[in-house]
């Protein structure tokens, strides 16, 4: 069992990660929160019954983990704020103003409750929506309203940037 697990985070641990950097703006919290999200994983490996892919499992796992995570942090006054700063993107071809369209979409996604951040995260990810809602544990309808509502309110955020 031990084996297959590790197998399966080996060659799934790109989802780990894509989580860990939407909700955490430093590595030593990326790294925090995936050791955090491979024990939740490790803990629910032996009830997975694979009716599901174990991506969809994995991000469940993952996002369910990273938000309670969020929620938490955001209780404790110390903690600081995602910035894009934290999320250089380095690219062989630089062009400024997709850098800047980078920027403020950070900017804004950080303006998101969890769950929005995770549902942007997946739909960036070309999740269909009943991905999406078999992942977040909510109706494939509501995903689809949802989804509305946050690119309403990531346009809003993003045009009151400028």
């Amino acid at each position: 069992m031990e084996k297959e697990f590790l197998q399966i985070i080996q060659k799934n641990q790109g989802i780990v990660h894509k989580v860990c950097n939407i909700y955490c703006d430093t590595e030593e919290d990326r790294h925090d929160l995936f050791q955090e999200i491979v024990a939740q994983l490790w803990r629910s490996f032996p009830t997975f019954r694979k009716e599901s892919k174990v991506s969809t499992w994995m991000y469940r796992v993952a996002l369910n983990t990273a938000i309670t995570t969020f929620k938490k942090s955001k209780r404790r006054p110390d903690q600081n704020r995602l910035t894009f700063e934290n999320f250089q993107i380095e690219d062989e071809t630089y062009d400024a103003e997709v850098e800047e369209q980078i920027k403020s979409l950070h900017k804004a996604v950080n303006h998101l409750t969890g769950v929005e951040k995770s549902i942007v995260l997946l739909f960036l990810e070309n999740k269909k929506y009943e991905e999406i809602a078999e992942i977040t544990g909510i109706t494939q309808n509501y995903v689809r309203v949802k989804m509305n509502r946050i690119k309403k309110k990531l346009k809003k955020l993003m045009d009151t940037e400028e």
